[in-house]
């Protein structure tokens, strides 16, 4: 990918008209959308993911139509979340059952058979009991005293949104950012993508603050203790029961025991997935408007934007990681050199982004309903919603000062990611 823009012209062959544009980049024509979206599409998912698309695009037209109306759109327990509630609770009850029933043999005895059928239950109520999240161990993780200004930022976020703050910041290498909570008391955790972090503005990376603690602010359903961890019980029970692929003789009478509690479990993960979906999709919409309400309804939508091009940000981190794996054992020894300059790289790449770009992303966005992920209602939705109404002002402001502080205080843990962005090259 060409770091430098060349001005290339050609005329539609569709309708005529004049194109000029940037040869890093798709050529197309604002007039009439010829070549808006040229790109292959994304290879065939998952059924559940499948399902998960399908369900956060059908809601987020009906929510987005809802909260253009004035209808009330705020959080709600509705039939679909205390149904879901329920469904939660039951598959934590039924690895509470084998527990309990594993007890009750191994107490019972039965001569010693009961002993080694109470062992068994016991080991698959360990295997299928719900895990508390731990804080990751392959990341730099940051606390208060490691970064007081970043935290002081985040802290003033989450008072804006209101809601209380966070306990870590996790550091990694993803354009992505979200939250999460760890431990057994439930304490939250923010883990920000350095590659998405360093091409936002300052303003755009309060709005994407704001987005994330909203969460905890609007009620997402997924995001409880119950649902959530019967979600993550329901996927390890279905990654637990998939058929051996190239079986033996046993390992196929062991397939054929497991098709019908797959069938069952696959059926229990989508119906929780489809009574939370809807709450999910508002969820975001509520986010990106505290967002807007934090950082004001430009910055809003500007992390809109930057959000159409993380595609084109990680195939440039790939292409520099391989780079630095093609030049084997010398380009190993540069892997701390270049690290800092890993960063440079992408946010020049970024800022060199023409607004034609970002405009035929929008449109070819919605032609195929971009999503962040399958949670998330298509992009172009999301935009339309914050851009409906009057624009809001921004709470939290940037500081000159505090910017550069926070830019320290990450100097570190930007430093270990980009090292091991391209040390992953090196050793591949």
């Amino acid at each position: 990918m060409p770091a430098v823009a060349r001005e290339t012209t050609q005329s539609c062959p569709e309708c005529g008209t004049e194109i000029h544009g940037d040869s890093r980049f798709a050529l197309w024509c604002a007039a009439c959308d010829w070549n808006v979206d040229p790109e292959e599409p994304r290879p065939d998912t998952g059924r559940l993911e499948r399902a998960e698309r399908a369900l956060a695009r059908r809601h987020g037209e009906q929510l987005l139509a809802e909260m253009l109306s004035g209808r009330d759109s705020r959080p709600r327990r509705d039939a679909s979340a205390l149904a879901a509630i329920a469904l939660a609770l039951t598959v934590h009850g039924a690895t509470l059952a084998l527990a309990v029933g594993g007890v009750w043999c191994v107490v019972a005895g039965w001569g010693g058979a009961g002993v080694v059928a109470g062992l068994v239950l016991l080991v698959l109520a360990w295997a299928l009991a719900p895990r508390v999240s731990r804080l990751p161990d392959d990341r730099p993780v940051l606390f208060r005293a490691d970064a007081p200004e970043l935290f002081a930022l985040v802290d003033e976020v989450a008072q804006t949104v209101g809601t209380r703050s966070v306990h870590a910041i996790a550091v990694e290498g993803s354009t992505n950012a979200y939250v999460r909570t760890y431990g057994v008391r439930g304490r939250r955790l923010l883990t920000l993508g350095m590659p998405l972090w360093e091409v936002l503005t300052p303003e755009e990376r309060i709005a994407l603050l704001g987005h994330e603690l909203g969460h905890y602010a609007n009620g997402d359903t997924r995001n409880t203790l119950v649902v959530g961890t019967a979600l993550r019980t329901l996927s390890l029970w279905y990654g637990t029961l998939q058929p051996i692929s190239r079986p033996s003789p046993i390992e196929l009478a062991v397939n054929a025991l497991y098709v019908v509690p797959r069938l069952l479990v696959h059926g229990l993960l989508v119906l929780l997935v489809r009574l939370t979906s809807q709450a999910k999709t508002r969820a975001e919409y509520l986010a990106d408007r505290l967002a807007a309400r934090t950082a004001s309804t430009q910055a809003a939508v500007g992390l809109m934007d930057r959000l159409l091009i993380v595609e084109a940000l990680d195939v440039l981190l790939r292409s520099e990681a391989n780079r630095a794996a093609l030049g084997g054992s010398r380009a190993a020894r540069e892997v701390r050199a270049r690290a800092d300059e890993l960063w440079g790289l992408l946010t020049t790449y970024a800022a060199s982004i023409p607004e034609h770009e970002y405009e035929r992303q929008r449109r070819a966005g919605a032609r195929r309903g971009h999503q962040v992920d399958s949670t998330h209602p298509p992009t172009h939705l999301r935009r339309a919603c914050l851009l409906a109404g009057d624009p809001e002002p921004a709470t939290v402001l940037p500081q000159t000062h505090r910017t550069a502080l926070i830019a320290t205080e990450l100097a570190p843990a930007r430093t270990e990611v980009a090292r091991r962005l391209l040390r992953d090259g090196v050793e591949d």
